[in-house]
């Protein structure tokens, strides 16, 4: 139990795999002789799912963390900039409505009420468009950032969307040539244990015994160690939110000079929701719905009526069981992304838990075996913790839909929504909001997220609701995002105009 922790082995690749290997590596030197030793195992019997194409802000820093050059990522994972999500056809039958859900606070937030003022005078106005200038950059299709802007540097916060099979090449690349990782290409065929349950190694088909002291298991929905080997269950969610199906395809432009989107956008359909995200050179748009509401083939119809018939690839199916894990961190075996759980991809949550997850291993990764149990049980309810969150934020966007249909109505049936999430739907009748309902210090989504979607869904508060509204601070933070929104505006370029110069001539470093 003393034993030091010097081998980390990591189970899988893809996105997953390749970030946590990074991320250990860069911050314990495995590059050199005295740094831990980081081995990933990836079979190259079981290619990626190749999901998850959308970020948040979160992945700039991860990137900058483990030495990733940003002109490199741009140029090899096919990125572009994403500065938050636009929702349409969420909340009301017709579906003609919007709401924009942007990666920068409010004008102003934290320093005056910006609702009171908003609903008494505003209301007409949708929330965001009225406190903050990034709905406007995303609907002119703007870059958040200018040619001269460093690596990493911003104008407007932003995250990217990518080309999710590229990224884990990309990433895999740069372990392997600057970080130091080993690289084991093989299929695990067993699992060792020592007598205490520990897992002591892993066969493989062609490199023998691998032994390790850490092992962290990417291994995707199969969850080969967390799952199969430990039994682990995974806690369903399935009674909260309902989605468990996708069909995905990818979708060149109609020209090479096409507008590039520089938002997520999700627009809702009768037994689900379509995403569409914009890449340089195409877009990938998926279908993601309730196999209890509707079949394979109704969903397919509804996502060619989306894209247009012309055109359309067969799209690829994938299904899922929205949950997660009851442990996440088990004896000396910790699951990061899909291995530890999914939840549709509304709000682009999987590679943030990821990063979140490779962050925290790599930041309290414990001296001895001794120290494990304790950092697991932290771990553990870190993530529990945030998965509960994810699930009530996600469900948020639901539960306040006025949409028809048996999907809408059971998505609003009380007995759907977590307890947690109607306690703070009654306090919010009077209040918004605030840092008092969310007061970790590494939140999943921050107190303006929530905001951005509750006005967006229109929710109104109670009469007198917000009683320490100051109209006149208010409207001096609303003029102030009017007065950025036009000098940005009149300074940003297009995003496929960034992005040609970046593919060109890259970006400056800091």
């Amino acid at each position: 139990m003393v034993q030091a922790i010097r081998r980390i082995v990591i189970v899988g690749g893809g996105s997953a795999g390749w970030l946590t290997a990074g991320m250990i590596a860069a911050d314990h030197q495995a590059a050199s002789p005295h740094g831990l030793q980081v081995t990933l195992i990836e079979s190259p019997d079981v290619a990626p799912i190749g999901v998850g194409e959308g970020t948040w802000p979160s992945m700039r820093d991860t990137l900058r963390r483990i030495g990733v050059p940003e002109t490199a990522f741009f140029r090899e994972c096919d990125a572009a900039f994403k500065q938050g999500s636009l929702f349409r056809g969420w909340r009301e039958p017709a579906g003609d409505d919007y709401y924009f859900h942007p990666f920068v606070l409010p004008q102003g937030y934290g320093e005056a009420d910006l609702v009171g003022p908003w609903q008494a005078a505003y209301a007409q106005v949708p929330f965001a468009d009225l406190v903050s200038f990034q709905p406007h950059l995303c609907a002119k299709g703007r870059a958040p950032k200018q040619p001269g802007t460093p690596e990493y540097a911003a104008v407007a916060n932003y995250g990217y969307h990518l080309d999710a099979g590229k990224f884990g090449v990309f990433l895999r690349k740069h372990c392997l040539e600057r970080l130091g990782v080993r690289y084991v290409p093989d299929h695990v065929t067993g699992i060792a244990s020592h007598d205490n349950g520990d897992i002591a190694a892993l066969h493989t088909r062609e490199h023998g015994a691998l032994a390790g002291d850490l092992f962290i298991d990417c291994t995707g929905m199969q969850s080969l160690l967390l799952g199969r080997h430990f039994d682990i269950p995974v806690i369903s969610q399935r009674h909260v939110l309902f989605n468990d199906s996708a069909l995905a395809v990818q979708v060149p432009y109609q020209s090479d000079d096409s507008p590039i989107a520089s938002q997520t956008t999700s627009t809702a359909q009768r037994t689900g929701w379509i995403w569409d995200i914009g890449l340089p050179t195409r877009r990938g748009i998926g279908h993601v719905y309730s196999s209890a509401h509707t079949s394979d083939a109704q969903a397919e119809a509804d996502l060619r009526a989306y894209v247009g018939s012309e055109g359309m690839p067969t799209p690829r199916k994938l299904t899922f069981e929205p949950g997660y894990r009851r442990e996440f961190w088990h004896r000396n075996c910790v699951a990061i992304g899909l291995s530890a759980g999914f939840i549709e991809p509304l709000e682009a949550s999987a590679l943030a838990l990821v990063e979140m997850s490779a962050a925290l291993v790599s930041d309290d990764l414990p001296a001895t075996r001794a120290d494990m149990d304790v950092v697991a049980r932290r771990f553990n309810d870190a993530f529990t913790y945030r998965w509960e969150r994810v699930v009530e934020f996600l469900k948020l966007h639901y539960v306040l839909s006025r949409r028809d249909g048996a999907y809408w109505e059971d998505n609003r049936s009380e007995n759907t929504i977590p307890e947690r999430l109607r306690e703070l739907l009654a306090l919010w009748r009077h209040r918004p909001p605030s840092r008092l309902d969310f007061h970790r210090i590494e939140e999943v989504f921050p107190s303006a997220s929530w905001q951005y979607v509750l006005y967006g869904m229109g929710f109104v508060p109670a009469p007198g609701g917000t009683r320490r509204a100051d109209p006149e601070a208010a409207a001096h933070y609303y003029r102030e995002a009017a007065d950025l929104t036009r000098r940005m505006l009149g300074a940003l370029p297009s995003n496929r105009e960034l992005l040609e110069h970046i593919r060109r001539h890259g970006l400056q470093k800091i």
